[in-house]
């Protein structure tokens, strides 16, 4: 989890990555694409990805191949480093895609995976929202958009939160859409933003998971949570 992959291996292997840069590009002329740089954790990383693209950018048009000039690029924050410099990446990029799963992962050093530390692996931790908080802010203030994919967005007393803290797209897992388009659909932008800023008042996960169980309740009590269905 912590060696070289993602845009490490692409940086250290320009070769490879220049092929996959190459192909993104020649498939943009056929569809709507966006790029997005994996595991991003310094303003370094950007700028060399970006160099290495704008190469192979020359290159195609040096041989007359067309490609979408406007191609959007982004970056994937899902590293503290990444969350504590967004204002700074956010004048970098087109848009932001928050990877909450690793991003929950390397803030609480806790690997997801391991059922021995399960129960430490918490979405709902203060220092998770406030990071997303700080993610979301800098994008805005840039104009950029910025999304959210994870597990954490399947879950509606967390996607409940997630809307309140103004996140712009939300990806998941296609058994939760309909669940979380309901939600969506069943509260106002004003009371989704109110739970929000109660819950960033919070010390514990448990707290914040209590207070947004209650609130759905009250919101949406025809949207039941994992947990809750999971009982059943």
């Amino acid at each position: 989890f912590l060696g070289c992959r993602a845009i490490r291996f692409c940086l250290a292997r320009p070769d490879i990555f220049k092929t996959q840069l190459r192909a993104i590009l020649r498939a943009s002329n056929f569809g709507k694409i966006r790029l997005m740089y994996p595991m991003i954790t310094s303003l370094s990383d950007i700028r060399q990805a970006n160099a290495i693209l704008d190469e192979v950018k020359n290159n195609l048009r040096d041989e007359k191949v067309s490609f979408d000039e406007s191609l959007l690029v982004g970056a994937m924050i899902e590293v503290p480093s990444a969350a504590m410099i967004a204002d700074i990446l956010a004048k970098e990029v087109d848009f932001f895609s928050i990877g909450t799963n690793d991003l929950i992962q390397y803030t609480l050093a806790v690997d997801r995976l391991n059922e021995q530390t399960d129960s430490i692996y918490d979405p709902g931790h203060p220092a998770i929202l406030r990071l997303i908080q700080r993610t979301v802010e800098a994008a805005h203030k840039e104009n950029i958009p910025v999304g959210l994919c994870g597990e954490m967005s399947s879950e509606p007393i967390l996607a409940l939160i997630l809307l309140g803290l103004e996140l712009d797209e939300f990806s998941m897992s296609s058994a939760s859409i309909l669940q979380i388009k309901k939600l969506v659909r069943s509260v106002s932008f004003r009371e989704a933003r109110k739970l929000a800023e109660e819950v960033l008042q919070l010390t514990t996960g448990e707290e914040v998971s209590e207070l947004s169980r209650i609130r759905l309740q009250e919101l949406a009590p025809h949207i039941i949570s994992k947990e809750e269905n999971n009982s059943r």
